[in-house]
Parts: structure tokens; C-alpha cells; sequence
């Protein structure tokens, strides 16, 4: 569980945040490019949102905050009793309850997920349309589509858009296992003052925590 919430998360929030062109019906990529072109100009980001794992046949309701951190390929993951770092190079995964960090290296495949691969590659993986959802048209958000065009983990993507402020205000994602996280930014703020030392795990502020280094 704990691979599944970082990876999916961090995909999800880098995807909105650094994602580039879409091959898409024209109204809709024209808004999706529009927003995220905005949003790329940020150095830095800090974004809090809300999560929502759903499971009906499974009876899985989960609801769970968090916040993510980004700097270039660095990031900051706090949710469901863990934090994930990344300097991009290395990956820190702290776990609460068990006072335990998980090293490893950074993902250097080309399925690797960072900000800067989906970047070039979004264009080329993913089919945008609109679609209708009562919830965001209530709410008076536009809602697109995302399909990839290859085999993925998951089978689509929603995401519901702010096009007066040109934001994201939710998404959600539904995978081939049946599972659907909904996701929704409770607050995005661009260019916080950041540094390298904020994306490297410090054993010196985790007296007693337990390293296990897995390079």
C-alpha cells in the first residue's frame, strides 16, 4: 500500500503540475494546455489536498490529507502516516508508526516518474476530451478526459478545472484494479522559498529512527 499511495499520488499531482502537450480534441487540450502552461512558470510549488480511495466492491472508503513539495524533480510527499522525499537522486520514505526510513535510488528507467519525463513524454501517452461530471458542472467546472494510449495502470483520468482562474480544482483516477482516488487541492501556492537541504532526508531530526538503506 504504501508504494501504491506515493507512486500514484506523486504521478497524479506531477501530471497536472509539469505535464506537457496533449494530443486531444481541440477545445479541450486548448484549456488543459492553457492552465498548465500557467502553472509551469512556477519554481517552486506547495499544494495541500484531501484523498479519497474508493473500492465499492471491495468496501474500501478511505479519506486521508496531504501536501506535496516540488522543486524541479524534487519533492515532498506527507500523507497516511509517511513522507516520501526526493532529491532526485535518492528517495527517503519515512514511515510514523515505525520510526523507519527506506532508502533507495531514484527510478533512472524511462519509466521513471518525474515532473521532467512527463514532461516530454504526456504528449504522446495520453487522449484528452471533455466529458460531463453533475458534481464539477454543479460547481461550474469544465471536466477533462485523460486516456492513455498505451497500457497503463490505470484506465482514465478526470480532471476538473477552474477556467476563469485557470486551476485545477480536483481529479481523479481510476485504475484497473477498481480502485477510483479522488483527489482535491485545498490550497496551491507557486514560488515558496525552497532549498536543496528541503528534499534530503535528515536522520539528525529523527533521533532513534531506523535506516534501512536498500541501494
Amino acid at each position: 500500500m504504501i508504494k501504491k499511495i506515493s507512486v500514484t499520488t506523486f504521478l497524479i499531482l506531477s501530471l497536472f503540475l509539469f505535464a506537457g502537450h496533449v494530443s486531444a480534441q481541440k477545445n479541450a487540450e486548448q484549456l488543459l494546455k492553457s492552465v498548465i502552461d500557467n502553472t509551469k512558470t512556477y519554481k517552486t510549488l506547495t499544494v495541500d489536498f484531501s484523498y479519497n480511495m474508493l473500492n465499492n466492491e471491495a468496501g474500501i472508503d478511505e479519506i486521508n490529507k496531504g501536501s506535496l513539495s516540488m522543486m524541479g524533480d524534487a519533492y515532498k510527499l506527507t500523507m497516511a502516516g509517511q513522507m516520501v522525499m526526493c532529491d532526485a537522486k535518492t528517495v527517503w520514505t519515512y514511515l510514523e508508526d515505525s520510526q523507519e526510513v527506506m532508502v533507495s535510488n531514484a527510478e533512472k528507467s524511462e519509466d521513471a516518474i518525474t515532473p521532467s519525463s512527463i514532461l516530454t513524454s504526456y504528449y504522446e501517452d495520453y487522449k484528452a476530451s471533455f466529458t460531463n461530471d453533475k458534481a464539477n458542472n454543479a460547481k461550474g467546472l469544465k471536466t477533462i478526459e485523460l486516456k492513455p494510449n498505451k497500457v497503463k495502470k490505470f484506465v482514465k483520468i478526470q480532471i476538473g478545472i477552474d477556467e476563469a482562474k485557470q486551476q485545477i480544482v480536483n481529479f481523479s483516477i481510476f485504475d484497473n484494479g477498481g480502485n477510483t482516488f479522488v483527489y482535491d487541492i485545498t490550497n496551491m501556492t507557486p514560488n515558496t522559498p525552497m532549498t536543496e537541504a528541503d528534499f534530503k532526508f535528515n536522520t539528525a531530526k529523527y533521533p532513534g529512527v531506523d535506516v534501512v538503506d536498500m541501494r
